[in-house]
């Protein structure tokens, strides 16, 4: 190492400081930078936090309720067989080629609105007493029209639906692991109906969260794309902490030198070395420097500067708050 400058030894011996910077940097960064170009050189950039990482996570969440995610929803129908209540939906997909199974996400059964049973809320009356009919068109002319109040719609569509399930055919279904049972029992009027549901293939929960980047995207800490700084380029602080740690890895190294020989013989005498001594004090300024250097990096977080700007804002109120308040008497 004596063809290289001394900043650069420096620089050699205490790349320990790089990587601690480095870390620090991905555990600040790492969900912003996720999915970018790993050729970006992040140590001159100044990355603005983002919730692309944060949405592609919780995407799984809409994917359940449909209005979103990474995993295609597929449409498909059964014939519905007269007498014939369960359908076994696993078979339909084997039918299908579908390997892995499918998930059933919706089934199209259901009973017809009530709204559909009963006369529209706005009645369009002739002069003199004529019948009503329903209408929603207000083209009519000097025709006079009765608004039924909305709280006698909504009763009256509650009594629809509950006297349908009392005394009528309720139009449901009920589907445990793909076995699908539907009420009432289809009879020979549904001969050429079709019951209608959407799937998912559960084999596509797997294959479809996995995006190959081919090596060219930041995937985790080993390819984010942070580099050892140039010496040149470290300020007055880092370079303190270097002149620092290099001392105690000196202190360290002299120790080991003078451990080869425990005495050294002098006339009429022998002189101890003091390997421990060195030793023992390397030890414990390198730990307090990496310490410091940790406790550096935690107070200079995002969370950290956030947390002192908010006591920093909160006391600026206080101290105001001392501050005598004019009062103006016009």
């Amino acid at each position: 190492m004596d063809h290289l400058h001394p900043p650069q030894q420096l620089l050699h011996l205490i790349s320990i400081s790089t990587i601690y910077k480095s870390l620090h940097l991905l555990q600040q960064q790492l969900l912003n930078i996720e999915g970018l170009d790993s050729s970006i050189n992040l140590n001159d950039a100044i990355i603005t936090p983002n919730f692309s990482t944060i949405v592609r996570l919780s995407q799984q969440y809409g994917e359940e309720a449909g209005v979103g995610g990474n995993v295609t929803w597929f449409s498909g129908s059964i014939p519905l067989i007269p007498g014939v209540q369960d359908y076994d939906l696993s078979l339909w997909a084997a039918a299908q080629n579908i390997t892995g199974g499918i998930e059933i996400k919706n089934i199209f059964f259901h009973a017809p609105p009530a709204i559909n049973q009963l006369y529209n809320p706005i009645a369009y009356a002739e002069l003199g007493g004529a019948p009503a009919v329903g209408s929603y068109g207000l083209g009519y002319g000097t025709t006079g029209y009765l608004m039924v109040p909305t709280s006698l719609t909504i009763q009256t569509a509650q009594a629809i639906e509950m006297q349908n399930t009392v005394i009528g055919s309720n139009y449901t279904f009920e589907i445990i692991n793909n076995k699908l049972r539907i009420f009432p029992v289809p009879d020979y009027g549904n001969i050429y109906s079709f019951l209608s549901f959407q799937y998912i293939k559960v084999d596509d929960r797997i294959n479809d969260s996995i995006q190959q980047t081919n090596g060219n995207k930041v995937t985790n800490e080993s390819n984010a794309s942070y580099s050892n700084p140039v010496y040149t380029q470290i300020n007055s602080i880092g370079r303190q902490w270097i002149f620092e740690y290099t001392l105690a890895l000196s202190k360290e190294m002299l120790g080991y030198v003078r451990g080869k020989y425990s005495t050294i013989p002098i006339p009429g005498d022998a002189v101890t070395l003091n390997q421990q001594d060195l030793l023992s004090s390397a030890t414990e300024s390198k730990n307090a420097l990496i310490e410091r250097l940790r406790t550096y990096f935690n107070e200079t977080s995002n969370q950290s500067l956030l947390e002192r700007r908010a006591a920093e804002s909160e006391a600026r109120v206080k101290e105001i708050n001392y501050s005598p308040m004019t009062i103006y008497i016009g």
